[in-house]
């Protein structure tokens, strides 16, 4: 009897433990370079797990050179898993839209090609309507003086970059990319969002 106690009660402890910990959801997106993109969503709090990889192309298994070519179809995505108990997809559309510019399909800044496209992959059909209902929103207000040409596409295989791609800015903010390109997004972030940035 008291082994069945003792088992009940470790058995009620690790399904308590399971309740306590939060749900995370995933969210992918596509903002230009994945240098970038990686930089601003790991300062954010509720945010873990942001990876830089390829997403919607047809080719298997891409290297960094497949998609430098522009013919694989993939874009360069970030694939991260957030806790909504503590930032919701909302605001990550926001801060998403803010940080980069949603009117140019194929190209930010210097960098152009199809794998550097404005793109939202949904995992789920709330995350599509939101996103939809979002760019319609922005469009109709003309928020950006042009129309916001992001696709939104259903989420597909993600597959993971290179290692040396994964936070990149962390271990190379020093380098003259990081300083000319990713800085000034860091600071608008700050600037932006100073109260979602993890400190």
């Amino acid at each position: 009897m008291k082994r069945l106690i003792m088992t009940s009660l470790i058995l009620f402890s690790i399904l308590g433990a399971d309740a306590q910990k939060p749900k995370l959801e995933k969210a992918t997106f596509g903002m230009g370079c994945f240098w970038c993109t990686e930089a601003v969503f790991q300062r954010l709090n509720g945010v873990s797990n942001v990876r830089s990889g390829y997403e919607g192309g047809h080719l298997a298994n891409p290297t960094y050179e497949d998609i430098c070519t522009g013919t694989t179809g993939h874009a360069e995505v970030i694939e991260m898993q957030y806790d909504p108990s503590k930032i919701s997809y909302d605001e990550l559309l926001e801060v998403f839209w803010k940080l980069h510019d949603p009117t140019t399909l194929n190209r930010q800044g210097a960098d152009v090609g199809t794998q550097y496209r404005s793109v939202i992959f949904y995992h789920s059909e709330q995350q599509k309507a939101t996103a939809e209902k979002y760019k319609a929103l922005l469009n109709k207000e003309n928020a950006f003086g042009k129309p916001v040409v992001t696709a939104i596409d259903k989420a597909q295989t993600f597959y993971v970059a290179e290692n040396y791609h994964q936070d990149y800015y962390i271990k190379n903010g020093q380098a003259p990319y990081c300083r000319a390109v990713i800085l000034p997004k860091m600071d608008k972030l700050e600037k932006l969002f100073k109260a979602k940035i993890k400190h």
